[in-house]
């Protein structure tokens, strides 16, 4: 793996000095800047060649701002090559002047609007939703599915009425790890892979065990089962630095990622780590 240039798809930034993250409050060791610079140091010992900057969860009018710092950010880190913006998609076609905006910043390559938080399981299936989703192919945008794994049906059901728009999964669609359980999730998830326009992100597993007592060997079959639904075509790596400090290193996390699969071909892990990123993400 030391002689890929690893192409992290998912790394968060802020700074709760300039732009408000509530979600923060409760969390004291994520609340305080991390910085393109705290990144480099983390991420010190791994060969990262790009970065994909995830939307932070800021105050939703805030949003633009933020596309606006981390732009201003890239200039100093070279390696940040793609911005996944937040959008309000609820608004439907009204979304569309903030879709503008963001598509005239070339590093904008998709969007997330932030769904692990709506209680209705069908949140994501309202009329106004599906049509702002809709919008993201007309811009040539992605859509990052972040979810609960109870939400893993009516995430599959709005893939398959937007076939024009490609969506990623975050972080495995968060299984319960901690409890060990594998059920439904093992069977929604394959049912999410056999649509055509999904990829799943090998990210933020960690946080979803044990924060101080996971080992590998917890994650095992969730890594086998994503690979064996998805393939290797449409899986990618992600740091989710540094949410994922709450329960692994960057380092640690990029050693577990290459020890379960370890059983993979050179040209498999390739496309895990690298190129598979480039391009879902146009980088």
């Amino acid at each position: 793996m030391s002689t890929l240039s690893i192409v992290d798809s998912h790394v968060h930034l802020w700074n709760p000095a300039q732009l408000r993250y509530s979600w923060l409050d409760g969390l004291p060791a994520l609340n305080r800047a991390f910085l393109p610079m705290d990144f480099g140091t983390a991420s010190a010992n791994s060969n990262v060649g790009k970065i994909i900057f995830v939307e932070c969860g800021c105050e939703p009018a805030q949003s633009l701002a933020e596309v606006d710092w981390i732009s201003n950010s890239a200039k100093t880190e070279p390696r940040l090559r793609g911005v996944i913006a937040h959008a309000d998609l609820e608004k439907g076609e009204s979304v569309r002047p903030d879709l503008e905006k963001l598509a005239a910043n070339p590093l904008v390559k998709g969007v997330r609007r932030n769904l692990q938080g709506e209680r209705d399981l069908n949140f994501c299936l309202q009329p106004e939703f599906v049509a702002g989703v809709k919008l993201l192919a007309e811009f040539g945008f992605t859509f990052d599915l972040c979810i609960r794994h109870d939400q893993l049906q009516s995430a599959a059901e709005l893939v398959r009425r937007v076939p024009k728009t490609n969506f990623v999964l975050d972080h495995f669609g968060k299984p319960d790890v901690r409890g060990k359980k594998t059920e439904p999730w093992a069977a929604d998830l394959k049912t999410l892979a056999a649509l055509p326009n999904v990829v799943c992100k090998i990210s933020g597993l960690a946080t979803e065990a044990d924060w101080n007592h996971w080992q590998s060997a917890d994650l095992k079959f969730y890594f086998d089962w994503t690979v064996q639904s998805f393939g290797f075509d449409r899986v990618l790596f992600g740091g989710d630095w540094p949410v994922a400090t709450l329960a692994a290193s960057y380092e640690r996390w990029l050693e577990t990622v290459g020890e379960l699969f370890s059983f993979a071909t050179e040209a498999e892990r390739a496309k895990l780590f690298q190129i598979n990123a480039e391009r879902i993400y146009r980088v």
